[in-house]
């Protein structure tokens, strides 16, 4: 029996990699004959450097403008890809929430600059493709700071250069392209994407991901008041469309790629899973085991866990998920290709006797291993007799809850 062990990252807890490791302790305790493959997966938010490089690609390092105006380091890998010279970026590396503390006036200023620094490093280096995983950004700047630092004169109705940062999107009048780098019309470059909000409006990048950047009400309104306009901008001098589903992702920082490069919005998990290998290998598998750290609503928009049980779904392969907390209902996720879940708040549940999230990510490790030992033990995948005896080598037994959020399910 062939296992693939792929889960994404248990953000706060643990790595992608980290996460692979314990679950596959877990699978080999009740399957020690298994053939178990480690295969971290990304969307193209964090965690997608750490997937390219597994499958070879070479680090790289550049210094680059923080969402704030500091300087900072910030990978991102080259490889090749067939034929092609191929840059991959994380946008979070230049540009992420984890630079600056989260608040209104830091989510008025926030700017991208710092990515688009790194797309210049990447044509720098004569590549022929680029692909932007977005995800965890700081700024809701419509990606102005990035095409900016790729030569686009953003001037207010005075003719004056505006400031960077989403709050003086308001302020454009006129945007100039004559000065942009010509290489960007070389190149091919991929937007890894993983949401479908649009640019601005209810459902727009303002609304929805403004708050978790530290924005008030106000502040939210005039954001998006902001990306309206520069929408507007941006269609007029490009004569193309800005506001595409995914538009919205990282701050709304695909609008200008859109209207003056040609960008392309593609699915993160399948551009990484592309990239890997992962695509081409899954066939050759009997069980697949994934996970995150919370599966909820945002996981069902196309994030690596439940793309990757789809794609395998699809093949005829059974599903587990497993994660730091499930609030999606087993019937859903059944929908999803998922055979069966187990959630490691559970077990921190289980053994303090109240729910201890706390607890739960700090030893993510140790009730990760747990739930993928109990979920194969329980028969959730009867591909081959388990161990006699080879429950868990802790004492911790998952709850025999199996409800709607549920934790084991088959």
């Amino acid at each position: 029996m062939r296992i693939l062990v792929a889960p994404d990252k248990f953000k706060g807890s643990l790595t992608a990699t980290q996460a692979a490791t314990a679950i596959t302790e877990g699978v080999l305790r009740v399957y020690p004959q298994a053939e178990v493959v480690n295969f971290p997966i990304a969307d193209g938010g964090e965690g997608t450097l750490e997937a390219v490089y597994l499958a070879g690609f070479e680090k790289q390092q550049t210094t680059v403008t923080s969402p704030l105006g500091a300087v900072v380091e910030a990978e991102w890998a080259l490889g090749d890809v067939g034929s092609r010279i191929t840059a991959v970026i994380e946008s979070t590396t230049a540009s992420g929430l984890g630079l600056m503390q989260p608040s209104t006036p830091n989510a008025l200023d926030a700017h991208s600059f710092g990515t688009g620094e790194l797309i210049s490093a990447a044509l720098d280096a004569g590549v022929s493709e680029i692909i932007i995983g977005l995800g965890g950004s700081a700024m809701t700047d419509g990606g102005m700071g990035a095409i900016r630092a790729l030569g686009l004169k953003v001037r207010d109705a005075f003719g004056h250069d505006i400031a960077l940062g989403g709050g003086a999107l308001s302020e454009a009048a006129t945007v100039d392209s004559s000065e942009m780098d010509p290489r960007l019309q070389d190149v091919a470059i991929r937007l890894a994407v993983d949401v479908q909000n649009g640019l601005h409006g209810p459902g727009g990048a303002a609304h929805v991901y403004g708050p978790q950047k530290g924005a008030d009400q106000d502040a939210v309104d005039l954001l998006d008041t902001g990306l309206q306009r520069w929408s507007t901008l941006l269609d007029q001098a490009s004569g193309r469309q800005s506001n595409l589903p995914g538009a919205g992702a990282a701050g709304g920082f695909p609008a200008p790629f859109l209207a003056f490069t040609h960008a392309t919005i593609e699915s993160g998990y399948a551009l990484v899973a592309s990239l890997t290998g992962l695509t081409e290998q899954l066939a050759s598998f009997d069980l697949v085991i994934t996970g995150e750290g919370s599966m909820d609503a945002q996981s069902l928009q196309g994030k690596a866990p439940i793309a990757l049980a789809r794609a395998a779904a699809e093949r005829g392969i059974a599903v587990i998920a497993l994660a730091g907390r499930i609030m999606i209902d087993k019937q859903e996720l059944a929908l999803q290709g998922v055979s069966a879940t187990a959630q490691i708040l559970d077990l921190a549940q289980w053994t303090s006797g109240v729910p201890d999230a706390e607890d739960a990510m700090a030893n993510a490790a140790l009730y990760l291993r747990s739930a993928a030992a109990q979920t194969l033990a329980a028969g959730s995948a009867p591909l081959v007799k388990p161990r006699p005896g080879a429950l868990l080598s802790e004492t911790t037994k998952l709850p025999a809850s199996t409800g709607a959020g549920g934790r084991v399910a088959s």
